[in-house]
């Protein structure tokens, strides 16, 4: 299936990225525990993020939401949109028009 976009992708990632770092445990997701994650570099961090997003973005194609740390990703085709959530609280809102 996947996602329907029309922005540059490495545009939407970086939004993506910055969202996903917005959710508490996020790293767990990368079988990391935050002393784990703390250890990296910016640049190992920055790195991990970007894949993290790309396996996200991915998977979203399949699947509406995915559990991400203590929240979650939504696609919203409908509204063209990926919304980051920590728990419930909504943290991001990544167009993809």
């Amino acid at each position: 299936m996947g996602i329907k976009f029309g922005r540059e992708y490495k545009d939407i990632v970086t939004d993506f990225v910055r969202g996903i770092e917005m959710v508490n445990g996020f790293y767990e997701l990368l079988e990391m525990n935050a002393e784990d994650w703390q250890e990296l570099d910016e640049t190992e961090q920055e790195e991990c993020l970007r894949t993290l997003a790309d396996d996200i973005f991915y998977g979203l194609g399949s699947s509406p939401v995915m559990h991400v740390g203590a929240g979650s990703v939504r696609h919203d085709a409908g509204n063209h949109v990926l919304k980051v959530h920590d728990g419930e609280k909504l943290v991001s809102v990544i167009y993809l028009v």
